[in-house]
């Protein structure tokens, strides 16, 4: 049995509560709708007859607000809420910190990296190049840390990508989420990376707004991607691959499906040592994310890759 800790919660994201009831094989719908997350209950509602790892249990919780700790471990059957975060490094196998805010990431991440413990960091691993940086040597050491977008795991996607080679050679790709290029641009390039064996990205520049973020993203082999996040529109995550024969419209909605393979995919990783994302794609993809940043930050300035870390 592999006993997990989950630590940190941030606004918006309810992976705590989500992620905690895939694994553990309940929860309390009343407890999750209280917290501001009834999609989140109505997913877990549907999806009831597949709850539940029998390989493994989230047995310990932290967060910043003691009271919402409480709650999750309510509404998950988690065993035990800990005073610190720290206080789980004698205490668990395993670590998901699931606080999407990536500025807090190297903080939250030092003490299970420092003490060998393998560890999920929520999308997107970082920020800036010097935090990126920070978590590259961590692995170059041979520290256990995987990081992705569960997009990447979207079933819609897997089934798409079977279907590419009748596309013919590929040019464009057009990617559209709904919320801000920080936190949810890195899902559709998650998506788009995956779809595309995980190209090389050689220049980004961002040609939108805070609000409608539009990121043009090319890659060494020819093919150019336009990536938009929109913050007014009802939530989508969509993707249109055109091809020289043919295109593919991807629309991605199972969630759950995606959240459960994600968690698989890093208890695998816990059990073998061998992370199934070798870490180089999550690299490129981190540095298109902060590619972007830099890009808005300077006026639309195109950013060439790889940064200089």
């Amino acid at each position: 049995m592999i006993k997990l800790g989950i630590i940190g919660m941030s606004p918006g994201n309810a992976h705590p509560y989500s992620w905690s009831s895939i694994i553990n094989g309940q929860f309390d719908a009343g407890e999750i709708i209280k917290a501001g997350y009834p999609a989140v209950a109505d997913y877990l509602q549907v999806n009831q007859d597949t709850l539940g790892i029998p390989h493994a249990r989230v047995a310990r919780v932290w967060t910043q607000d003691e009271l919402l700790s409480r709650s999750i471990a309510r509404s998950a059957g988690i065993d035990r809420v800990v005073e610190n975060m720290e206080d789980m490094v004698s205490e668990v196998d395993a670590v998901i910190l699931a606080r999407d805010d990536p500025h807090q990431h190297v903080q939250m991440a030092h003490p299970f990296i420092e003490a060998g413990i393998p560890l999920f960091v929520d999308k997107p691993l970082a920020a800036t190049i010097e935090d990126l940086k920070w978590f590259r040597q961590a692995v170059q050491a041979g520290k256990k840390l995987m990081s992705c977008s569960s997009m990447r795991y979207a079933a819609e996607c897997r089934t798409a990508k079977t279907e590419l080679p009748g596309l013919g050679n590929i040019s464009f790709v057009s990617a559209v989420g709904k919320k801000d290029w920080l936190k949810y641009g890195v899902h559709m390039l998650e998506a788009l990376f995956f779809l595309l064996d995980d190209p090389r990205p050689v220049r980004v520049k961002h040609i939108g707004t805070a609000e409608k973020a539009s990121v043009q993203v090319r890659f060494e082999s020819g093919i150019h991607a336009m990536v938009h996040l929109i913050d007014d529109i009802s939530p989508t995550f969509q993707l249109h691959v055109y091809g020289k024969q043919h295109w593919k419209f991807i629309d991605i909605r199972n969630s759950y499906a995606m959240f459960r393979q994600n968690i698989q995919s890093f208890l695998q990783f816990v059990e073998t040592g061998v992370s199934p994302i070798e870490f180089y794609k999550t690299d490129q993809i981190i540095q298109v994310v902060i590619a972007g940043i830099l890009s808005y930050e300077n006026g639309g300035q195109e950013i060439q890759l790889p940064l200089t870390i």
